[in-house]
């Protein structure tokens, strides 16, 4: 089903709460808003197939947006609000976007971009225009709101962080099929997984343009859900959205459980969660301890899965089979996992190599023929670059990604345990670990934190940095923990939760005339 067919049951139900703004949307309302947004893409000439691109913040009508490209069958690429103006025209160049859709807030930048897009025919600009947009409500405001005739459901295709270089677009081949009888591809994973109806509410704490929550909330949207969308993550916020929203369903990313679990006491108990039925996340590993917390506190009810954009592959577990094997990130789903070495030849259980999935989906990088096969397994097989092991029942652990390996003294050290250790100590609230250099052992473990309270003094952030080297210590051997610790009022993260580590090594590396 799609919202459509929600909008004809029950059309008055909500489709979306925004808590922030106090902005609702009954289904009928999103599917007309949804219908008139397709009708003005076919109207300019975009076919089924051709390219739309947005950027944007979680505005109010996001979803409208999404929906109206997914009515008139085009591929729609949502680019992260953070990206420099560079990168942004360079992914509308690379999908060569027909149409940008665009808000007010993002003006001064969409002003820097036209002139390097000149593919772009048709642009529009929410909350108002500047020269070269179209103001968004007066264009849809004079569209019909009633269905495209035979039509064909549109995609999405969506671009990796770019975290080393430009992003690119993770992209499978367009399928022509009609609108009625596709739907939205995670919902039935929602529904049979998660346990997700169409009395659940759902809620989204997160970027809208990440795959997740622009994939799993049109999901929602799809069953019938009210989906609930904030329009960033704040733990009181998310609390309080939950107890005012009966909220049944979410999705959020570890480094919300830690700020979630490092908020006081007195104000997480003023708030009430037995609502919830699921508790999803992904994205990154979790801390066991911080894990473990979450269960005691939300019940188990917390649900995990592995992996990517890509959709080559699939891992889950719920919390009874996670306390079974704790720190796995569960077994794969319609798939099989391979850990692999250097020579490409299946490892023993417990020794980590890298993560291969046998059986997913296909997928290509949007014209980068070489990431593409350097993705790939000589059996065919396909990896997103992480790096960990199996056990004997088959269950996965993440041991970190490949990229961040640090080698030191020929020692192969993966920085993701340090962080995990790091970043459960009551004074820290954000840890990056990475490789630095060492002129006798090439490498050295460095961390990077960001502490609840900021050191004022010399004496203060030695004494600091011992203790947190200390406290890694008594976690993990000495050879795997930092040698020294520098401190930041805050670390370079994705809004999905993904640590731009990469900035900060660049900064270390830059003076040392090599890069590993």
């Amino acid at each position: 089903m799609h919202i459509g067919d929600h909008a004809a049951n029950t059309p008055d139900k909500l489709a979306l709460v925004v808590p922030g703004s106090g902005y609702t949307q009954t289904f009928a309302e999103l599917n007309q808003a949804a219908n008139r947004l397709s009708h003005l893409l076919r109207s300019v000439g975009l076919q089924p197939g051709d390219h739309v691109a947005l950027c944007m913040e979680n505005h109010d009508r996001y979803l409208e947006v999404l929906w109206g490209c997914h009515f008139a069958g085009v591929i729609y690429t949502a680019t992260s609000s953070r990206l420099t103006s560079a990168e942004l025209t360079y992914i509308l160049n690379d999908c060569d976007a027909k149409a940008f859709i665009t808000s007010h807030y993002k003006a001064e930048q969409a002003a820097e971009i036209l002139l390097g897009t000149p593919g772009v025919s048709l642009r529009l600009m929410l909350d108002g225009s500047i020269p070269g947009y179209e103001g968004y409500e007066e264009a849809v405001s004079q569209q019909s709101s009633e269905a495209l005739p035979n039509r064909i459901a549109g995609t999405d295709m969506l671009y990796s962080s770019g975290t080393t270089g430009m992003p690119k677009g993770i992209s499978k081949p367009f399928e022509n099929l009609p609108l009625d009888g596709s739907p939205i591809a995670i919902s039935s994973a929602m529904e049979k997984l998660f346990g997700v109806t169409q009395d659940s509410v759902y809620l989204s704490p997160a970027p809208m343009y990440h795959a997740a929550p622009l994939r799993w909330t049109m999901g929602a949207q799809s069953i019938g859900c009210t989906a609930v969308v904030m329009a960033q993550f704040d733990p009181q916020q998310f609390l309080a959205a939950v107890e005012d929203n009966q909220v049944t369903h979410t999705q959020v990313v570890p480094t919300m459980f830690v700020r979630l679990l490092k908020t006081d006491i007195a104000v997480r108990s003023k708030y009430e969660v037995s609502s919830l039925q699921a508790v999803i996340h992904a994205a990154a590993p979790c801390p066991i301890p911080v894990k473990k917390q979450m269960i005691e506190w939300f019940g188990p009810i917390i649900h995990e899965y592995y992996a990517g954009t890509e959709g080559n592959g699939f891992v889950y577990c719920d919390s009874t089979m996670w306390l079974a094997h704790e720190g796995t990130v569960g077994v794969g789903i319609g798939c099989t996992l391979h850990i692999c070495g250097e020579d490409g030849q299946d490892l023993p259980h417990f020794e980590s190599g890298t993560i291969f999935f046998e059986g997913g989906a296909t997928f290509e990088y949007h014209n980068d023929a070489e990431k593409t096969k350097n993705s790939r397994h000589p059996k065919g097989w396909s990896t997103l670059g992480d790096v960990g092991y199996l056990d004997d029942d088959l269950f996965l652990y993440l041991t970190d990604r490949k990229a961040y390996m640090i080698i030191s003294g020929g020692v192969n050290i993966y920085p993701q345990e340090a962080e995990n250790a790091l970043v459960t100590h009551p004074k820290i609230i954000d840890v990056a670990v990475f490789g630095v250099p060492n002129e006798d052992f090439g490498e050295e473990v460095k961390a990077v934190v960001q502490p609840v309270t900021m050191p004022g003094t010399p004496e203060e952030a030695k004494a600091l940095e011992i203790e947190l080297i200390a406290y890694c210590r008594s976690q993990l051997a000495d050879i795997k923990c930092p040698r020294s610790v520098d401190f930041r009022l805050e670390l370079p993260r994705h809004p999905t939760g993904k640590l731009y580590k990469r900035l900060l090594k660049d900064e270390y590396w830059k003076d040392a005339g090599r890069s590993i």
